[in-house]
């Protein structure tokens, strides 16, 4: 019997087929894992409200950099206040609350309270420029949002404040934008602790409901579907602007339960160092509900990634497992070789975001002293992971592939033409399962070619998949590069530069960088001959108008395009001519 949760009987199994059709389909890249427990039907608010009932005096969240430690008792009681309160503020059932924060306990409680009050928590990437916030505002509504005053060079009121200048002339809660005008509430947590113009105070959100108001958002639970939406996640495409992912509630929760098995939780209490963010799925779900399962206590080293506060969190927390992208395991080996560090004994250490080479595996478990690696593989669309690490799993497995498929999962191979390939061939990756999304918010187009009539959802990975379960990633079918765990797609970047004076034409490619896994070239054409163009120009230009994960760290400047004879860029040629350069 699996624990976290978990109903006690046991799933239907299907009748076996004929001997030769079994042989026939064994053949084929066709998998369904059928999961030893029944999934379960609930929302999150259910689920954290049983996390306080089994765990109340399990510290839920410690906030290393904001001295701040809460049971799951605490959580669930302050998530109930916030929860009230966004209804006092004029915000109803279903409508979207914006996050854009770096991690901290104001991230975690604001999220949780948005699921409590049924309402949709819209995460947002703490780097985003003004031209981004704006489109993600617009693109699902946000009624309400969540900001920091500053964090690093960001400086989230001014700049909700130059595109809403309504703001500092409005009461609070009552915004009506002229650009922006779904937004109605801004609730700032700011440095002084004075109010904004405008805003409600972040800290006002704990003493705004009544007890009365409170109570009800309990009884309110059985009116929350598990199959309603609970999250949106902003993934870019091919088209260059952001898609806007909503997620189940019953997506979450059971990919959560899985996660956390997978990776032991319900064999002993673990603390885990989260260094990935909040407003990605691995944060969001391998992080926070996975935990949220078992009673395990997430430990959070700072509002972002810095080697050194990880390290120390990890050594004054007793940290039993590690969470992080391969960039971030790049670092954390780097600093403890170069500083001979002992950390305490870790027990896991799970990796996601980008692809892991074999040989920082090996470093991970020889220079951290972490028992065992494990990997996770998924996508936003399928609310976080899709093959994971079994128990105990061999380094072959670990080094060779992105893990087994999940539990309750079908997944398959095919080819161009959506047909199976014969198992162990590579093609492109579907998937079928509990935790596909909802859709595209506002955008039933694309849903529609990334989710079949049958379900299934295409990942847009070449994938190779093995008759024992696990799979390994060919490449990408897609353009879309990953530098340190982001995801980053070329058409976006492309069209923003070229908005550049100088620029005729851009093709961005992924190139290989040990430290980020991939880091992003510009090839440009200038539009006049003995034009120069700067790296550090180009660089000035991208500032203030797009994240700094997306600006290239190569410029090439190209007098013409490899081309195919119908006038398609070969990007591939690109890559080539970049290795042979470097």
């Amino acid at each position: 019997m699996v624990e976290g949760f978990y109903h006690s009987s046991k799933p239907l199994r299907c009748a076996g087929a004929t001997s030769s059709g079994l042989a026939q389909e064994q053949s084929q890249s066709y998998i369904h894992h059928i999961g030893k427990e029944p999934l379960v039907y609930r929302n999150v608010g259910q689920h954290l409200r049983l996390a306080a009932e089994k765990y109340p005096n399990n510290e839920a969240i410690v906030s290393c950099h904001q001295a701040q430690r809460l049971t799951y008792s605490d959580v669930l009681e302050k998530v109930d206040r916030i929860a009230a309160s966004f209804y006092q503020l004029g915000l109803k059932k279903g409508d979207r609350v914006g996050i854009w924060a770096p991690n901290g306990t104001q991230f975690y409680l604001s999220t949780l309270a948005a699921a409590r009050a049924g309402m949709i928590s819209v995460v947002i990437n703490p780097a985003y420029q003004i031209p981004e916030i704006e489109y993600a505002i617009k693109k699902v509504g946000v009624k309400a949002i969540y900001i920091p005053e500053r964090y690093l060079s960001q400086r989230y009121y001014e700049m909700l404040a130059q595109l809403a200048p309504e703001l500092a002339t409005s009461k609070p809660g009552e915004l009506q934008s002229s650009k922006l005008p779904s937004l109605s509430a801004v609730i700032v947590d700011s440095e002084s602790g004075g109010k904004l113009p405008g805003t409600v105070q972040y800290q006002d959100l704990f003493t705004l409901s009544s007890s009365e108001d409170q109570s009800k958002i309990e009884s309110l639970q059985s009116q929350i579907s598990p199959d309603s939406g609970v999250n949106i996640q902003f993934t870019s495409g091919t088209t260059g602007q952001p898609k806007a992912a909503l997620m189940s509630h019953y997506g979450f929760v059971n990919n959560g339960i899985h996660i956390g098995f997978r990776n032991e939780f319900n064999l002993k209490d673990h603390r885990i160092c989260v260094q990935t963010p909040f407003f990605h799925v691995f944060g969001m779900v391998i992080g926070i509900v996975a935990a949220m399962s078992y009673g395990t206590t997430l430990v959070l080293p700072g509002p972002g990634f810095k080697v050194a506060e990880s390290l120390e969190a990890i050594d004054k927390e007793k940290c039993t497992v590690i969470y992080g992208t391969p960039t971030m395991y790049v670092d954390l080996v780097r600093r403890v070789r170069e500083a001979n560090i002992k950390l305490p004994p870790i027990d896991l250490a799970v990796t996601g975001g980008a692809i892991c080479s074999p040989k920082l595996f090996e470093d991970i478990q020889e220079v951290l002293g972490v028992r065992q690696v494990k990997t996770v593989f998924g996508m936003t669309e399928a609310s976080a992971v899709l093959f994971q690490s079994l128990f105990n799993e061999s380094k072959d497995k670990v080094l060779e592939t992105v893990g087994h498929l999940h539990d309750h999962y079908e997944a398959k191979v095919v080819d161009a033409n959506g047909n199976t390939v014969p198992m162990g061939a590579p093609g492109e990756l579907w998937v079928r399962g509990y935790g596909t999304m909802l859709g595209y918010w506002g955008d039933p187009q694309k849903t529609k070619e990334t989710i079949d009539v049958d379900k299934w959802l295409k990942t847009g990975d070449q994938f190779e998949l093995r008759p024992d379960g696990y799979g390994k990633i060919v490449g990408r079918m897609k353009e879309m590069v990953i530098r340190g765990g982001e995801n980053i797609y070329p058409k976006e970047l492309e069209d923003f530069l070229n908005t550049h004076p100088k620029i005729l034409e851009t093709h961005c490619i992924g190139v290989p960088d040990e430290r980020m896994g991939e880091e992003l070239c510009a090839y440009v054409r200038l539009k006049d001959e003995g034009q120069s163009l700067e790296h550090a120009e180009m660089k000035q230009f991208c500032k203030g108008k797009i994240s700094h994960f997306k600006i290239p760290k190569y410029l090439r400047i190209v007098d013409e395009f490899p081309k195919t004879v119908s006038g398609k860029i070969q990007k591939f040629k690109l890559v080539e001519r970049f290795k042979a350069e470097n």
